[in-house]
């Protein structure tokens, strides 16, 4: 494939050297350049009939520094100055989205990550609740959790209890789960012993409660963190506002320009006010309608299809549509022609041969939604949270639900001490609510405890969610809702759960990272 190679003088290379890769090639990397020049790039890009490294040489070189520049003096002050004229003159938001970067936010708290990790468009890594020991000092000492002065001694005095009892079962489950799956013959012992751990790590993390501190990782674009920073200036979490002013701080230090509207009293502040009066009316309306709090009981895990919008057949005829030269109307009226053998040979040779779950159906499916209503754990729901992509809304995590002692947790002679944690863990949050603490609350509750989610996606989103959740080594927890998601959909779309091939059905107790530990030994061998 011949594309046009472009010529630079060897002055001119000089100045695209340390910010343009690949010379002789029509795909590049931009190295050493702020975010903000980056953005500017991109943004003049679209309005220049040259190339980038042409459109570079031309307005941006003579004004900016040539070296991954610090916003600081004149040079820097030129290069903010630059991306604000144009950002301005296009007036349009999709300019933020060409400039990004990466943060740590370290010492959260469960309830914080949830809130953090709200927006769709950005990446995220967490500190697992799985395959690490939380029972570890902070630095400084005292167990790993948020604490705040108006929560009072007695939360601190609660949740050192509820460590206690965590850091103590640990090895007491980890000496049972050894003798309850012993290593196969061939196994590795090093292999074995980090399953062992992780499966009781596992079985442990209903206990940890939800101000559990973690470490978190994060890329996202200037317009993602903008939105981000504006949501949490207006939460009524007060680690949220906290959170909020140190990652607009943090952002400000690399692309000041992409937040520059967020402390404007007629741009961010409105907006903070907007926020914070929608969320202040949702909650006057439900204590008006009386449906703020759930009554209190143990109604158990549940995972309800509340609505489906769709049909086999217009999925069918969705799935032809990009391979077909006909207007959808005459595409579904060939498909409604077809016996219901054809359609069903139809829509398995368009699947095609799925040998990993990777390999999904086009968009078609997504002519198909369902909106799940799900009661699970707040571990789980930590998992399925993550799928960002489709529609999450969850409601405020309380102890109304319920929570469940798991069987090999009693089985490893732990049970009663995992109950103890659980009703320490109620009475603390019903002292915070009492007080009149509800945003703070939560923290008190072990991530045991349920809370109510709904998940509104659609059919080819529900086959990545479900195939992956259910995989051997998920979390069984997870792994339920997703089997139990599966067989809702089979309910009225048994063509479209039929597709889902690579389901784990089996849900007997198991040492679930057995076989990642071994993949991953193999690998280093």
């Amino acid at each position: 494939m011949e594309r046009p190679i472009e010529t630079f003088t060897p002055e001119e290379q000089a100045l695209l050297a340390p910010h343009f890769t690949n010379f002789d090639k029509p795909v590049f990397g931009l190295v050493n350049l702020p975010e903000t020049v980056k953005g500017a790039l991109f943004a003049r890009y679209s309005r220049y009939p040259g190339t980038l490294r042409r459109l570079y040489l031309d307005e941006f070189a003579d004004s900016l520094p040539q070296t991954a520049a610090v916003f600081e003096g004149d040079e820097g002050k030129r290069a903010a100055e630059l991306y604000d004229r144009i950002f301005l003159g296009y007036g349009d938001d999709s300019v933020a989205q060409l400039g990004g970067m990466h943060i740590a936010m370290e010492w959260v708290s469960n309830v914080m990550t949830k809130v953090l990790q709200r927006p769709r468009l950005a990446a995220y890594l967490e500190q697992s609740t799985r395959y690490l020991s939380w029972d570890g000092p902070m630095p400084g000492g005292g167990f790993r959790y948020h604490r705040e002065e108006a929560l009072g001694p007695e939360y601190e005095a609660a949740m050192d209890r509820i460590f206690e009892i965590y850091s103590a079962a640990i090895p007491a489950v980890v000496t049972w789960a050894a003798d309850a799956y012993p290593a196969a013959e061939g196994d590795s012992d090093a292999a074995h012993l980090r399953a062992v751990k992780a499966k009781a790590l596992d079985l442990l993390r209903g206990l940890l409660p939800a101000a559990s501190l973690a470490h978190m990782g994060m890329y996202a674009t200037g317009q993602t963190y903008e939105q981000l920073i504006l949501h949490l200036l207006a939460h009524p979490l007060p680690e949220a506002q906290a959170y909020g002013q140190m990652i607009l701080s943090t952002v400000q230090g690399v692309m000041p320009s992409f937040v520059a509207r967020v402390e404007r009293p007629d741009r961010g502040g409105e907006w903070v006010d907007f926020l914070a009066t929608r969320a202040e009316t949702g909650r006057r309306w439900s204590e008006k309608l009386g449906i703020q709090t759930e009554d209190a009981g143990d109604p158990g895990p549940s995972v309800e299809l509340l609505s489906v919008e769709g049909t086999e057949e217009g999925m069918l005829t969705a799935l032809l549509f990009e391979a077909s030269g006909k207007s959808e109307h005459d595409i579904r009226k060939a498909v409604a022609a077809l016996s219901t053998a054809e359609q069903g040979q139809l829509l398995a040779e368009l699947a095609g041969d799925r040998k990993n779950r990777r390999h999904r159906p086009g968009r078609g499916l997504e002519s198909l939604r369902y909106r799940f209503e799900i009661v699970a754990d707040y571990g789980a729901f930590r998992d399925l949270q993550r799928h960002r992509m489709l529609t999450v809304q969850w409601q405020t995590l309380t102890p109304h639900l319920g929570a469940g002692v798991p069987g090999e947790v009693s089985d490893a002679g732990q049970g009663d001490a995992y109950q103890e944690a659980l009703e320490v863990s109620a009475a603390e949050w019903q002292r915070l609510t009492d007080q009149g603490l509800h945003p703070q609350a939560p923290y008190a509750l072990c991530l045991g405890y349920r809370i109510r989610f709904v998940l509104d996606l659609n059919a080819r989103e529900a086959m990545q969610l479900i195939e992956l959740r259910s995989g051997r080594e998920g979390h069984p927890t997870y792994r339920g809702v997703a089997i139990a998601m599966r067989d809702r959909i089979a309910e009225v779309h048994p063509s479209v759960a039929n597709l889902m091939t690579h389901v784990d059905e089996e849900m007997e107790p198991r040492l679930e990272r057995m076989m990642s530990e071994l993949r991953i030994e193999s690998k280093g061998a």
